[in-house]
């Protein structure tokens, strides 16, 4: 089993990375990271969308250029960890999904239109934290549940997210510890 992390924290001890650190702990398989703070992946201009509109027309999805787009379709499953910024995620996981939307490799369209899905994995887990309360359909995780069910045919979304950790008198160790409880039984109750 191929497990694919993209690591959208900014450091290594940060609330969002230790709860993605425990998903990781009950997973089976081989974890490829992506540590998005080290890859300097940049924003799609227009110069890279007429390189990648090129190669892709001449049927180069082989070029280097998209080896993330490869690597996120060919997952089993995938973990991303992404703390709740401005009223969403860090804008270098945005860039990431810029770079693998790739006709051909994360998807295509159908005679209509339609979006198909190209990517292996039955499964998303989405891993955040927020300083204060981000509701169940968190900006951030809704547009990768959309991605990821109307673009890439990922129909399993799951999200943990410990939230109001900043807000004055929180124990944020008693916050931590809940969610922790909660990942521990989504793969306690995981039929096998």
């Amino acid at each position: 089993m191929k497990i694919l992390f993209i690591n959208a924290c900014r450091e290594e001890g940060s609330r969002t990375k230790t709860l993605a650190d425990r998903v990781l702990s009950r997973m089976s398989g081989e974890i490829t990271e992506v540590a998005l703070n080290k890859e300097k992946i940049t924003p799609v201009f227009d110069d890279v969308l007429s390189m990648r509109d090129r190669l892709i027309e001449q049927g180069r999805l082989d070029d280097e250029m998209f080896g993330y787009a490869r690597q996120f379709a060919d997952a089993d499953e995938i973990v991303i960890a992404a703390p709740f910024w401005d009223l969403s995620f860090p804008s270098a996981l945005k860039a990431y999904f810029e770079v693998i939307n790739v006709v051909g490799i994360t998807f295509s369209y159908s005679t209509d239109g339609t979006p198909v899905g190209h990517c292996r994995a039955k499964r998303l887990i989405y891993v955040s934290s927020a300083g204060g309360y981000t509701g169940e359909d968190a900006f951030g995780f809704g547009y990768v549940r959309a991605l990821c069910e109307s673009l890439y045919s990922i129909k399993n979304t799951v999200r943990f997210c410990a939230e109001g950790l900043d807000i004055d008198g929180a124990d944020v160790d008693e916050i931590l510890k809940r969610e922790i409880k909660k990942i521990d039984n989504y793969f306690d109750s995981e039929v096998i």
